[in-house]
């Protein structure tokens, strides 16, 4: 029998200047914005207060910028990063042109702006994508350029038959349950040189021992 498996795009598959479209999109309530702002600590009275923002210029309560951020990336990882992506390096710009309120349904595409291979990390590579969220109306009401690690097909494929089928996750060793990446060296990343952690409470821990150790080219960013 032949199987399928949904997942996003590898290193190879992804096209410099192409525009991937993600459907279908995300009506952001009032209730999705006062528990976003509510679990985030945001206590910004621009969401949650309608009777103070009736009086403030757009009339009325917005969405969450943060909420249309992460709306923005979440509508983008079925096609483009399910599976295949091995790190978010971080975001360089993010902008918010125009508002989104409650009831506006967020629609979002993703192009890629550019993308290499890894020079310290053989079977990965680095590629810049520009997601752009679109209202009902199409109108631009957020944009945002990120960096991401992505695994090419060859060695991920390679990474996963290692693992054993019972115990198998995307990018996992069979050993650790980490992310199969290069070995780090002694002094790479804080606290990884000795193994240990010597901050109180957290003895053997090593803070960062379990995240891929990237090289200073790739734009890296601790997440």
């Amino acid at each position: 029998m032949r199987e399928v498996v949904q997942r996003g795009l590898y290193y190879d598959e992804l096209e410099t200047g192409v525009v991937y479209r993600h459907r279908p999109g995300r009506t952001l309530t009032e209730a999705d914005d006062v528990v976003f702002s509510t679990l985030t600590m945001n206590h910004q009275a621009l969401h949650l207060d309608a009777a103070w923002a009736a009086t403030q210029p757009f009339g009325q309560r917005l969405v969450n910028s943060m909420m249309t951020l992460s709306t923005l990336v979440g509508l983008s990882v079925g096609q483009v990063t399910q599976g295949t992506i091995v790190a978010n390096l971080g975001f360089r710009e993010v902008e918010f042109p125009k508002p989104l309120f409650h009831g506006d349904t967020l629609y979002a595409e993703t192009e890629v702006v550019e993308k290499r291979l890894s020079a310290s990390r053989p079977g990965q590579g680095v590629v810049t994508l520009e997601h752009r969220g679109l209202n009902q109306d199409g109108v631009l009401v957020a944009r945002a350029v990120r960096t991401a690690l992505f695994w090419t097909r060859a060695a991920h494929e390679a990474a996963s038959a290692a693992v054993p089928d019972d115990a198998r996750s995307p990018g996992q060793s069979a050993e650790t349950g980490s992310v199969v990446t290069q070995a780090a060296e002694p002094g790479d990343i804080p606290g990884l040189g000795t193994g240990r952690d010597d901050r109180p409470g957290l003895g053997e821990h090593a803070a960062g021992a379990h995240e891929p150790v990237l090289e200073r080219g790739d734009e890296e960013s601790a997440w």
